[in-house]
C-alpha cells in the first residue's frame, strides 16, 4: 500500500503532540467512562439507587464533556497525520469519528431511557433534571436496548480498536505514536 504523502515521517523526528487541551479532554474522557462503568457495575449489588444515580450523573457529564471536546477539536489544530498507509489512516479517522458519535449517543440514549422510564436524573444531588417527556414503557425499553446492548457493544468494539491501534504503534511499529497524547 502506498503511504500517505501528506503525513509526517515518524521515524526521523519526534512527533508533534496534540495540544494540551486535546490531551486533557482525551484522558478525562477515559476517566469519566471508567467511572461511569464502575458505577453501574457497583449498582448490580447495591441496595439503594446511589450508584445508579451516580452512573446517570457521570453519564451526562460524558455528554457535556464530549460536546466541549468537540468544540475544542474544531478550534484546536491537529498535529499532522503520522506516515502510514492511506487505508490505515482512513481506519484511524473512521474509528475516532465513530467513538465521538458513540460518546454522544450513549449518554443521550441513557438519558432518554430515564426520561421515558419516568425517572428524573439527579446531577450529583445538586439539582434534578425532571422528566421532560411523556413516560412510555415501550420507548423506555427501546432506549434501554439501545443504551445497554447496541451502543455499549459498539463502544467496547471501537474503544478496543482504538487501544489495539495505539498498542500496535507502540510495541510493533515502535513509532512512538502514543507520545502524541501524553
Amino acid at each position: 500500500m502506498r503511504a500517505n504523502t501528506n503525513s509526517l515521517n515518524t521515524h526521523n523526528a519526534p512527533l508533534p503532540k496534540w495540544a494540551v487541551s486535546s490531551r486533557i479532554f482525551h484522558w478525562v474522557s477515559v476517566l469519566l467512562l471508567i467511572i461511569t462503568w464502575v458505577m453501574i457495575v457497583l449498582n448490580d449489588d447495591a441496595q439503594t439507587f446511589t450508584y445508579l444515580n451516580l452512573h446517570k450523573a457521570f453519564g451526562l457529564s460524558v455528554l457535556f464533556w464530549t460536546l466541549a471536546r468537540l468544540i475544542n477539536r474544531l478550534v484546536t489544530k491537529a498535529p499532522p497525520d503520522v506516515l502510514m498507509p492511506k487505508a490505515q489512516t482512513l481506519v484511524a479517522h473512521l474509528t475516532h469519528g465513530v467513538l465521538y458519535a458513540l460518546l454522544l449517543a450513549m449518554p443521550i440514549a441513557g438519558f432518554l431511557l430515564s426520561m421515558y422510564g419516568n425517572h428524573p436524573v439527579s446531577m450529583f444531588g445538586l439539582f434534578d433534571i425532571p422528566v421532560i417527556v411523556t413516560p412510555s414503557e415501550e420507548q423506555a425499553d427501546f432506549f434501554e436496548n439501545l443504551h445497554t446492548n447496541i451502543i455499549w457493544t459498539l463502544l467496547l468494539v471501537f474503544s478496543g480498536l482504538h487501544l489495539i491501534g495505539a498498542l500496535y504503534h507502540q510495541f510493533i511499529k515502535k513509532d512512538k505514536l502514543i507520545n502524541r497524547m501524553r
